[in-house]
């Protein structure tokens, strides 16, 4: 578990991270989402004991993950996949990372086995590809067989296959009962690998739940409706929908009538209903409508005027 609470750090008279306090739990996939410069590396970097906060703390398994006896055992990180020395063979890093900490060489093979290097471990790191190095740094990060996982921005490089090794990967560390942080700007991704969300923006909490709650925060956009008797539904909407999008001669979309009120309808005109869904904006869209006034750079095809408003918003 990791506890952060009132984590604060100034740089000068910047405010990098701003009365920070959130609990990551083990069991569960959390994604660590905020736009460039929100401060979720610099909040990392800080319950790995790398930088001193200015104020608060940040708390691995009980403890300041300075105070653990084994703390390669305790969270394993990955913050910077170049983080390696280029003249060192993947599998002498990680030997070399064992031997300091006492884990036994048979586990360097092991975690070579698991991200896939074990045909390249004897390359200089140097001469790997980004996704290459990624692996080497989830590698490291899993080498002493941690409680908790937490991964700075794992994703990049990967190619389609690594991305999803990745988010099986991450899964399976969760179901484990273990504890596991990822950051990602991969927003799709996200909505397929975490259950639990903190986003961030300008160094101060914006959410800090679910996904099934994150989803709930916003109005349908639309309701999907399939049905036998298509047509005459759509005859039955028409006066009250704003728009009717026609998918198939049994399927539709509806924006301006709720599904409650179709199902409503069709229950009076006796007409058979096979499917009635809700369609929510996607976690991309809800990211970019909280943190639409925590983004310090906007380029000129701005998606900020997002139409997916959100009934709750923090």
């Amino acid at each position: 578990m990791i506890d952060v609470t009132n984590l604060t750090k100034h740089y000068g008279r910047h405010i990098a991270v701003d009365d920070l306090s959130f609990t990551v739990r083990p069991g569960v996939v959390t994604a660590f989402l905020g736009p460039n410069g929100a401060g979720k590396t610099t909040t990392m970097r800080m319950i790995l004991g790398l930088d001193r906060p200015t104020a608060g703390r940040a708390l691995v398994n009980g403890r300041p993950f300075e105070q653990h006896r084994a703390p390669l055992r305790e969270i394993g990180a990955l913050i910077d996949a170049k983080g390696t020395h280029p003249g060192r063979p993947a599998r002498d890093h990680l030997s070399a990372l064992a031997a300091t900490t006492g884990i036994s060489k048979r586990r360097v093979g092991k975690v070579l086995d698991l991200v896939g290097l074990s045909e390249v471990a004897d390359r200089r790191s140097g001469g790997f590809s980004l996704g290459m190095g990624q692996r080497l740094g989830i590698a490291s990060a899993l080498l002493g067989d941690p409680h908790t996982v937490m991964l700075d921005e794992p994703v990049n490089g990967l190619d389609p296959e690594g991305v999803l090794w990745i988010r099986n990967l991450l899964k399976s560390l969760a179901a484990e009962g273990r504890t596991v942080l990822v950051s990602s700007h991969l927003m799709s991704e996200m909505a397929l690998t975490a259950e639990h969300f903190i986003i961030v923006g300008r160094g101060r909490l914006i959410a800090d739940m679910s996904g099934s709650e994150l989803t709930a925060m916003t109005e349908p956009t639309s309701v999907r409706v399939r049905s036998p008797h298509a047509r005459q539904l759509r005859d039955l909407l028409a006066g009250d929908a704003t728009d009717i999008a026609i998918r198939g001669h049994d399927l539709f979309d509806v924006v301006g009538v709720d599904a409650d009120e179709i199902g409503a309808r069709a229950r009076s005109a006796n007409l058979q209903l096979q499917e009635l869904t809700p369609a929510r904006a996607s976690l991309e869209d809800i990211f970019i409508d909280l943190t639409k006034d925590a983004v310090d750079y906007h380029g000129a095809t701005d998606s900020t005027n997002s139409t997916h408003k959100l009934e709750n918003p923090r």
